[in-house]
């Protein structure tokens, strides 16, 4: 190659570096290196978050067996036939005494929705809450199922005929309710056509006689109602929470009874304090040749004695009934100041009581009048409103009863279950 033609080309090649944008190439820094050494991490799913309330209407989406998903929990108070424990997904229901003289218990495994059953559990019957529908057998259930707000779910009841409850009846008015009948009479094919989640009924103990053995039989989730095997007013009250754990309304469950009990207690105090003479009191009446006295221990004489009367039998042990004959009842209490008759039917005044039985007359609290009745609410089957709401709300039992005994303590109170039988 020729000087000048070398010359030239060297010449090219200055102006070519002089002119050509300049790349910077950045040096390598930490993060950079890890970059491209490894490869990048999975990002993690956002882990659900703890239930701050019960979950009354809705399913686990996604399980944590580390989360609590009862965040609400009943404590049981009063009551002593019921015991109710709590884990992380379930929780466990004990009926301690489903009747008198039982040699078993109940147990139910309440598993939340959506999430495992533990195992394990064969002793237990195993049901997953909230329940989406239910089955009553007894009208003392319905005002508990109002009051928790779970008429939505209640798709039959044993018989139409005994209810007050002007929503239920409402419900059956509209044919939205299924009656299976009661007792060994119950109807099997109606009520497994229903499909209900759960059955809550009560046992004597007697397969002849109850429902639940076939019910059972048919593979129905029947519950156990112990509820009147209590001996305290405020601890059947207390049961309405046994209702509510089946449907994760323990919350409400709690804010009503802790009502109940403060404005039981409230007038019970009054009447406690009461300087007046207590009135003697005789209850119930006979039917054949038998008087059911309630025994000195029962719920009926705790309640007698909130009421601030004397009571004949108060120093009996029995939590049951004495079965007496009428001159015992008669030598005892024919001098009584009031007369609770808690009988079926009404009275329109004494002559109709006496009318059933003459020695009738010779009760002191008839001839004065002071006979009374808790047929205030009866519907036209003789449904009676006290055995419905009476044990879900004894503190309306116990104003009556105060007002009856000691009316200038509640001179407000306006009657609820009882009536004055006329002269």
């Amino acid at each position: 190659m020729k000087a000048s033609n070398l010359l030239a080309t060297i010449a090219l090649l200055l102006a070519a570096c002089q002119t050509a944008p300049r790349v910077v190439v950045p040096a390598p820094t930490t993060a950079t290196i890890a970059a491209t050494a490894a490869p990048a991490a999975t990002i993690a799913p956002p882990v659900p978050a703890a239930p701050t309330t019960n979950l009354s209407d809705v399913c686990v989406d996604k399980f944590d067996p580390n989360v609590d998903y009862f965040p609400q929990k009943s404590q049981i108070k009063a009551a002593t036939g019921l015991k109710i424990d709590y884990f992380k997904n379930y929780k466990v229901v004990t009926v301690l005494t489903p009747w008198p003289g039982a040699d078993k218990m109940f147990k139910y495994v309440l598993v939340q929705c959506g999430t495992p059953a533990p195992t394990g559990m064969t002793d237990a019957l195993v049901v997953n809450v909230p329940a989406k529908s239910l089955v009553a057998m007894s009208t003392t259930e319905l005002p508990v199922i109002e009051q928790l707000g779970l008429l939505d779910r209640l798709v039959g009841i044993d018989s139409f005929m005994w209810t007050n409850n002007a929503k239920v009846l409402d419900l059956i008015k509209a044919g939205k309710l299924v009656e299976i009948g009661g007792g060994a009479d119950v109807d099997i094919e109606k009520t497994v056509n229903l499909k209900p989640a759960l059955i809550f009924s009560s046992g004597s103990g007697s397969p002849e006689f109850d429902a639940p053995p076939k019910l059972l039989e048919a593979k129905l989730n029947v519950i156990i109602d112990g509820s009147w095997m209590e001996q305290s007013p405020l601890g059947r009250s207390e049961w309405s929470k046994f209702v509510a754990v089946f449907f994760n309304k323990e919350a409400q469950a709690e804010v009503n009874y802790d009502q109940i009990a403060a404005e039981y207690n409230a007038i019970a105090s009054k009447a406690r304090a009461a300087t007046a003479k207590k009135p003697t009191v005789l209850m119930n009446m006979p039917y054949k040749d038998t008087w059911s006295i309630p025994g000195g221990k029962s719920y009926v004489a705790q309640m007698l004695a909130d009421a601030g009367m004397s009571y004949a039998w108060a120093n009996d042990t029995s939590t049951g009934s004495l079965p007496l004959k009428f001159e015992e009842v008669l030598d005892k209490s024919a001098k009584t100041d009031l007369w609770l008759l808690n009988a079926f039917g009404t009275f329109s005044n004494t002559q109709s009581v006496t009318d059933l039985d003459s020695r009738y007359g010779e009760f002191g609290a008839l001839k004065t009048g002071n006979a009374w009745n808790f047929d205030l609410q009866v519907n036209a089957n003789g449904g009676n409103a006290f055995y419905e709401s009476g044990a879900t709300n004894p503190q309306w039992v116990l104003a009556d009863l105060i007002k009856i005994a000691h009316p200038e303590l509640l001179p407000e109170h306006k009657f609820v279950f009882y009536r004055q039988v006329g002269k």
